[in-house]
């Protein structure tokens, strides 16, 4: 497996960088806007193709690469069930799994530190953002931090992992780069508590400012879709749900999937739809790709959606430049089409 760990000197963050082989598919953890440059070269450097960008959760202390990224690459933003964030491509949660080639996390729910926290945990190591740190954890007094919270993520979720478990934090202020969960179970002086009453008298005594970026930071993050929603070419384009579903029986329309396998069965399809992963669409827009030759021997336009609506803008984007002709997505997506009562059918 490839694997970087990346830092950021003025945030004191850790990016981490995954991917199975040289030439794959490769996941980028908690990337930093001011250093996407770098990742890129990088990308580059090491033959990687990014599919997936992924957030532990929303940041007060820096701004989030993820929107940089995904202009810059067209990857999947990865995000909790539980943020406010305006668009994502996948929103996760407990007992889900984040995959690229060869590569699978698990999902971990660990609010405390936010309401939005999560921590991905693979065989042998666990990123845990800002949950647990190297001899500490993440303050709980902003972003509906919770003390008590934090107690039950760490003693009942990450500490459960096996002891020789690496851990790989999403900040370091001291120089240190990975521990253990047996490591941190002995020495971090913040788990030596009987009670999550003991934990909190220590957390909501701490006394910390503010971080220094925290309102610039914590607005920008919450708001990564608008450089998407700011571009003519998408807004042009993009079809409300009501106007969707008119479209529906539409013998001339045809609706294109472009949600994940898993997402499909857990959350339904529109009626009809052909799927299409998004992960694929390179392949699927060349001569003699799935959507190539559909619209080549119909002659249907096509209407993407996605989850949320960020793949099916970015897809749509992608077909234009390919010389698609009649190309629209499903603003919102799914998620926004079942707000608006219209018609699902769930695959068995």
């Amino acid at each position: 497996m490839i694997f970087r760990q990346l830092f950021d000197n003025q945030s004191s963050t850790y990016t981490y960088l995954l991917a199975s082989r040289v030439g794959g598919e490769a996941m980028i953890i908690d990337p930093v806007f001011e250093r996407c440059e770098r990742y890129l070269t990088l990308l580059n450097e090491l033959d990687l193709k990014l599919v997936k960008a992924v957030d532990t959760h929303c940041h007060a202390d820096h701004i989030t690469g993820l929107g940089t990224l995904r202009d810059a690459t067209r990857c999947i933003t990865v995000m909790g069930a539980k943020t406010d964030v305006d668009v994502v491509s996948i929103r996760v949660d407990e007992g889900d799994t984040i995959d690229i080639e060869n590569i699978s996390m698990p999902v971990l729910y660990t609010p405390g530190h936010t309401d939005d926290s999560y921590c991905f945990a693979m065989s042998d190591r666990v990123f845990t953002g800002d949950t647990l740190l190297i001899r500490g954890t993440g303050r709980t007094n902003f972003q509906n931090g919770s003390a008590k919270a934090a107690y039950h993520s760490l003693f009942e979720k990450v500490l459960k992992l096996p002891d020789d478990t690496q851990v790989f934090p999403g900040h370091d202020y001291k120089g240190d780069t990975v521990s253990s969960i047996a490591e941190e179970r002995a020495f971090n002086p913040r788990l030596q508590v009987s009670s999550a009453d003991e934990y909190a008298e220590i957390m909501d005594n701490l006394n910390l400012p503010n971080p220094k970026m925290m309102d610039v930071a914590v607005p920008a993050n919450l708001s990564i879709g608008q450089s998407l929603s700011d571009d003519p070419a998408i807004a042009d384009a993009t079809l409300a749900p009501d106007e969707a579903n008119t479209c529906l029986g539409d013998v001339d329309m045809l609706f294109i999937d472009l949600r994940e396998a898993n997402e499909r069965q857990r959350d339904g399809v529109i009626p009809g739809s052909l799927h299409a992963p998004y992960n694929a669409l390179e392949t699927a827009i060349r001569p003699g790709g799935l959507l190539n030759a559909v619209a080549a021997q119909t002659g249907k336009s096509l209407l993407l959606y996605c989850a949320y609506g960020e793949c099916s803008a970015l897809a749509m984007k992608a077909l234009k430049e390919a010389g698609f002709a009649g190309v629209s997505h499903l603003g919102g997506g799914i998620d926004a089409w079942k707000e608006n009562g219209c018609p699902v059918e769930y695959l068995t």
